[in-house]
């Protein structure tokens, strides 16, 4: 039996509990929120947003328009549960990133085709 590799499980398992607790402490809406967050820097780096715009190294519209159909959903669906005050400022971030995405577009898209418009609506 390897002491090193048992002690390395126990380790980890201990850290698993840690987080375990750790998570239970949060508040439902800071996960959300922060889930939301991680959603808008991908999504922002994707349309093309990052430091190396110039380049659009960092662009990839495909990407892009999944992360902020994603976003759209959750905004939307979690908005009534996280209350006006949190929902604002994210429906404002996808707002942007979706007016971001319109102008990164070499052709608009159709009305309604955009990405997260299905949930959010028209945006212009």
């Amino acid at each position: 039996m390897n002491v090193t590799h048992d002690h390395d499980i126990t380790g980890q398992a201990e850290d698993s509990a840690e987080a375990l607790r750790d998570i239970s402490e949060v508040a439902a809406v800071e996960i959300i929120t922060s889930a939301c967050v991680h959603l808008m820097s991908a999504a922002a780096v994707k349309v093309g947003l990052a430091e190396d715009e110039e380049t659009g190294q960092y662009q990839d519209l495909a990407e892009a328009r999944k992360l902020i159909t994603s976003l759209a959903g959750l905004v939307t669906a979690a908005a009534p549960e996280i209350g006006n005050e949190h929902a604002r400022s994210l429906r404002d971030g996808l707002r942007s990133l979706q007016l971001a995405f319109a102008e990164a577009l070499p052709f608009p898209d159709a009305p309604g085709e955009a990405p997260g418009e299905k949930y959010t609506g028209r945006v212009s």
